[in-house]
């Protein structure tokens, strides 16, 4: 009986990256858990406690011992460890930059020493494209307009150098708007599904930026999670997809689905009108599309609510004191 495989996955108590635990161990797997649960949970993993198949490991990508034996003999690493919240980056420019650059060169070196790696999978973010227009290629230009997109995008940049320069299997996957069950309940204000869910199980309004109408490409977790392992188990390598449904929805239909009062509050400066991501080439490249509609995943959220019984809960006021440096700097540009 052959051995199975191992995969490593950074951030693996967060939202994304425990729905790829699932796939990883259900497709026997055994995989390899790195968190410093700053933003993820154990309890996102609990599914799993009596599973010899996984092992979880706390801590910090910053402090990682690149020689240590958490990636030896990793068949694939994902990537998916780093800060995810957008608006305190401009308050805190140096520590995403820590985490999600500095920090992927650590996780990309420690992979380096496993020589059985087949494929390194980055967790990449559309925010590098900035203001883009849609719907939007993999050769759109780079603008990132906030230190989040920038340090995410040079997390990408160094997983590439890392592939041409020591020959590292690496693909990357820009995420545009992934929302579903165990999406990040963190301080910060932070994705639009978090807040929204915590104001309905409060009865408090639904925090509507600007007038709703602008859409954004929302993509569910367990199709997000199919991508990455798509993007590890194929031969190629050195590439970049972008990942969303393809079919983007307005702020103002999730409100809709989601119930209750609304407030409006100002339209934030640097942010798109819309993100749509073209998934022309992970269709053709990788045979993958899209499975839950957008109403079938809100209605999953919507029926697990009380996950978000303790994230923080968010009014105007609130709002404005959290955003005031975005509109700040922002505004300028």
């Amino acid at each position: 009986m052959s051995l199975k495989k191992i995969a490593v996955v950074t951030g693996g108590a967060g939202f994304i990256g425990s729905h790829l635990v699932d796939l990883c161990l259900e497709m026997g797997f055994r995989v390899r858990v790195l968190d410093d649960l700053s933003s993820g949970r154990l309890a996102n993993l609990n599914q799993h406690n009596a599973n010899p198949d996984l092992v979880i490991e706390e801590g910090d990508i910053r402090n990682l011992d690149t020689r240590g034996s958490l990636f030896e003999d990793a068949h694939f690493v994902f990537h998916f460890a780093g800060i995810g919240d957008l608006v305190p980056s401009m308050e805190r420019p140096l520590d995403y930059l820590a985490v999600n650059a500095q920090g992927t060169a650590r996780v990309l070196e420690a992979a380096r020493q496993s020589k059985t790696l087949a494929k390194f999978v980055y967790a990449a973010s559309s925010s590098c494209y900035g203001l883009a227009s849609t719907p939007t290629r993999e050769d759109h230009p780079i603008k990132p307009e906030h230190p989040y997109g920038l340090s995410k995008y040079l997390g990408e940049v160094s997983c590439f150098h890392w592939h041409r320069v020591f020959g590292l299997p690496v693909n990357s996957v820009r995420i545009f708007n992934a929302y579903g069950t165990r999406s990040r309940t963190s301080g910060a204000y932070g994705a639009v599904f978090g807040v929204f869910l915590r104001q309905k199980l409060a009865n408090a309004p639904l925090t509507i930026v600007g007038d709703g109408t602008q859409s954004r490409d929302f993509l569910y977790v367990t199709d997000v999670a199919r991508a990455f392992f798509a993007a590890a188990n194929t031969q190629m390598t050195g590439e970049i997809w972008n990942l969303g449904a393809g079919n983007p929805q307005a702020v103002n239909y999730l409100a809709s689905l989601i119930g209750g009062p609304q407030v409006h509050i100002p339209k934030r400066p640097g942010e798109p009108d819309c993100t749509f991501a073209d998934i022309t080439k992970i269709h053709h490249d990788l045979d993958w599309t899209p499975k839950v509609c957008f109403e079938a995943g809100v209605a999953e959220v919507m029926a697990n609510i009380e996950y978000w019984r303790e994230a923080p809960l968010w009014d105007p006021a609130s709002i404005e004191t959290a955003t005031a440096p975005w509109f700040q700097y922002l505004a300028k540009s």
